[in-house]
């Protein structure tokens, strides 16, 4: 430990540095004068920036007191810099603004004569969604119009470069993805994965940012990328704020019946979802609130499966859930500006998810003539969340010398209890189980900015400690698949310190960022002595996550890229947790507490061409996975039930191309086309599924091509109507032992302007064609299965929101 704390150390005070979030911003260019002999500070020193071909003025200042100078607000271009005042010559130093820093540091100018002091210039530019360092895409909620009113992960389908598949946002095929809010890890998304994105309502959200290429200033995990959710956050002055309410309707007709001898399926569910944002900002007080409540019936799944086994048998099941959800939100906080040089901000969130599922699964044999199983349940869950967060701000008398210190807890209980009616030809049950689950997460970061002449270096510290007791209870009734055995307590506990540090280099054709993060991680999972397969485990490790940028500017409008990082998946507790789960009577979810980090490497090639209206993005990218993390389904001897387990299994990579291509075609019609073409591949692997007993599962080699199409297409059809039709494309992929097929979707949305800008109407209408079905095939290594999954993904909303 202490060469680890040595190496943590130096690290901290030499590594250099890549940007936080490369944005479209202007840039702030800064220094400080002083007379050439004596050394001392000159005040009031004249400042002017001019344009390096034609001499013309752009903007200018005077020093202050201790001679420091800022100017803010400055495109990308080369400059020159003039200095001048009496008695003293007029001294010019050329500077280049480039688009990766908002911050630049000129450092101490020694002079010697008189110019005009100048009024400041703002330059706006409109914002691509490609950020020109072509590391992330960020979209506003706004102009998602097809997808106004519902949860963020309905929004998520029509961002370019996304996927959603079994309640899982996919980055370009791989749903290994970190969900960030406002750029930290919270429960309600999952630390390290993601979870919960179907209850967050977008109503609450500002924009989302898709990071493909993390700086080391991001935590490691998460090999497909990043997603960052940013909440909706107001600082005009006085009194402001937003309402809205939105109502809709979801499965609007029976796509496939059940079969026989069981309950209705959800039809006509209703959807209510009322959001209102306040804030007030006076003098040095900004405080914001913004709260939001989703209430659901959604037909969750209509999954319909035919099992076959290699002696002949046949099981025909239905799995289909009706779920009730109620979702609050609430995030309020205030911003204190102390002084010119200090700011603190307090806020806090809280969010509690209701959901109430009332599941069917019949099971038949091979012709449907004898029913082998009714398995009926009651799924009562309430998941809470609290969140308080206190992030401190020093600014140095540099313009962009910044010290950021923030603390973040975070306490998540789980809930859960099913209750289940286990209905076989000669006897009738009733079996039960709850979990309780207690996550406690502690959260401290310092982040260091000092701008340089060319860029600038940022560096920084985080430590994280969590903690999450478990307690399962089982109860099974006669003749009961639940294995009461396999409950008791668990604890996961983990400790991570990690240090970055980053380095920004930029001139008028080249930008380079080079980076490096060093992280440690002790994880140990304490499992009850009396558990009849697992035992306490753990891990350490650690490692160094590298990251690099280089870029080429052919020229303003052309530049080409070339990325590189390593990057960590650690299993979330959720995926070693020991206790079976049996939302699925035969198919059973287990966790594996022996499951290791999977760690990825990704190389990528990118292209930008800005164009008139609109730019053209590409990118070549290739990915490769080391100890791949996946669910492994096997059976053991004796027995139909399916135990899905996750494994380390062997080599995945997953290589493609990319395509944005986004145009202002008239001034009523603009489109924006995603292409994303890949290959991935699986290798072949061994593996032994160590519950309810030891079994060894082995798979060829697996690989396809596959990609999605989605084209979104903006109409502005008056001053004060616009319309959207989104299109979406799924191509045929891979997943864990099979494969899941082709489907397509047309989204179409509709928004007025009202009440001077002030109301807006929308009404959108989600898989308006009712054609998204989730076919998969399975194989097994003594069975194989083919299921439909005929969920609701049709819904039509009508809504309407205010300013104030």
């Amino acid at each position: 430990m202490m060469r680890i704390k040595n190496v943590l150390l130096v690290t901290m005070l030499l590594l250099l540095v890549a940007n936080l979030r490369a944005q479209n911003k202007s840039v702030t260019v800064s220094g400080n004068t002083k007379d050439k002999t004596t050394k001392l500070a000159l005040p009031f020193v004249n400042v002017s920036l001019k344009t390096s071909n034609d001499n013309k003025l752009i903007t200018g200042t005077i020093t202050n007191e201790e001679g420091r100078f800022s100017l803010a607000n400055i495109k990308s271009g080369n400059y020159i810099l003039e200095f001048s005042f009496i008695g003293y010559k007029t001294k010019t130093q050329s500077v280049y603004v480039g688009s990766l820093s908002e911050f630049l540091d000129q450092g101490t100018i020694e002079l010697e004569e008189d110019a005009t002091t100048l009024q400041e210039v703002v330059v706006v530019s409109k914002t691509n969604t490609v950020s020109d360092k072509m590391d992330k895409k960020t979209f506003s909620m706004a102009d998602n119009i097809s997808q106004s009113g519902g949860s963020v992960l309905q929004s998520m389908q029509n961002l370019p470069g996304v996927t959603v598949q079994d309640g899982k946002v996919q980055i370009r095929g791989n749903d290994k993805v970190t969900v960030l809010i406002d750029g930290k890890q919270t429960a309600l998304t999952g630390f390290g994965s993601q979870s919960g994105l179907d209850n967050i309502p977008a109503s609450a959200i500002d924009k989302i940012e898709i990071i493909n290429n993390p700086s080391a200033k991001y935590d490691a995990n998460g090999n497909a990328g990043i997603i960052n959710i940013i909440y909706k956050k107001n600082k005009k002055e006085g009194f402001n704020g937003k309402v809205g309410f939105t109502s809709g309707l979801g499965a609007l007709w029976e796509r496939k019946e059940n079969l026989p001898t069981i309950r209705p399926q959800y039809s006509l569910t209703p959807k209510i979802n009322p959001t209102l944002s306040l804030n007030y900002r006076k003098n040095k007080i900004n405080a914001f609130f913004q709260g939001d409540y989703l209430y659901t019936e959604t037909l969750n799944k209509n999954e319909f499966v035919t099992r076959t086994y290699n002696d002949g048998t046949i099981i025909n099941q239905q799995l289909k859930r009706n779920r009730n959800t109620h979702f609050t939100t609430i995030k309020s906080g205030i911003d204190w500006t102390i002084d010119d040089y200090n700011t603190l901000t307090v806020s806090g969130l809280f969010g509690s998810e209701k959901i109430i599922d009332n599941g069917d699964q019949p099971f038949f044999n091979a012709d449907y003539s004898e029913r082998l199983r009714l398995w009926q349940f009651l799924e009562d869950e309430l998941k809470t969340t609290v969140m308080g967060t206190a992030a401190y701000q020093h600014k140095f008398k540099q313009a962009g010398h910044i010290l950021n210190i923030g603390f973040n807890y975070t306490f998540h209980r789980e809930d859960e209890k099913y209750f289940f009616d286990n209905i076989l030809p000669t006897s009738t049950s009733k079996d039960a189980f709850k979990l309780l689950s207690d996550e406690s997460v502690i959260d401290f970061n310092i982040d260091y900015i000092k701008p340089l002449k060319y860029g600038r270096i940022e560096t920084g510290f985080k430590f994280r400690n969590r903690i999450i007791p478990t307690n399962m209870q089982f109860f099974p009734g006669t003749n009961s698949p639940l294995d009461d055995s396999a409950g008791g307590k668990a604890t996961y506990e983990e400790i991570i310190p990690a240090v970055y540090g980053n380095y920004i280099y930029e001139t008028n054709k080249i930008e380079a960022e080079v980076g490096l993060r060093l992280e440690y991680l002790d994880l140990e999972y304490e499992v009850n002595p009396n558990h009849p397969t697992y035992r306490t485990d753990g891990y350490s490790y650690f490692e160094p996550f590298p990251n690099f940028r280089f870029a080429y500017k052919i020229n303003d409008d052309n530049k080409i890229s070339l990325f590189y990082n390593r990057r960590i998946d650690r299993p979330n507790e959720v995926d070693i947790r020991i206790f079976p789960k049996y939302d699925d009577a035969e198919i059973i979810k287990v966790g594996n507490p022996g499951l290791r980090p999977q760690f990825t490497n990704l190389v990528e090639l990118g292209f930008k061409r800005n164009l008139k209206k609109g730019y053209l993005y590409s990118a070549i990218y290739h990915r490769f996975s080391n100890a791949t993390i996946t669910r492994i389904a096997s059976t053991v001897p004796n027995s139909n039930l399916i135990y899905a387990i996750f494994q380390n299994v062997n080599k995945s990579s997953n290589t493609g191309v990319e395509m944005v291509f986004s145009q202002d075609i008239a001034k009523w019609y603009s489109s924006n086309l995603n292409l994303n073409a890949y290959y991935n591949q699986i290798g072949a692997f061994t593996v032994q599924n160590l519950y309810p007993q030891p079994n060894t599962f082995s798979a060829a080699k697996q690989d396809v091509f596959s990609g999605n199409i989605k084209w979104n297409n903006t109409l502005h059809l008056t001053k004060k109507v616009d319309a959207q039709i989104t299109a979406i494309y799924l191509a045929p992929d891979i997943i864990p032992q099979g494969k899941i097929k082709s489907r397509f979707s047309i989204d179409l949305g509709l928004k007025k302007s009202v009440q001077n800008g002030k109301g807006e109407f929308f009404i959108n209408a989600t898989d308006l064609l009712n054609t998204l079905v989730i076919k998969k095939e399975i194989q097994g290594q003594n069975f194989s299965y083919t299921s439909n999954d005929y969920y609701e993904t049709q819904v039509i909303r009508l809504g309407y929101n205010y300013k104030f």
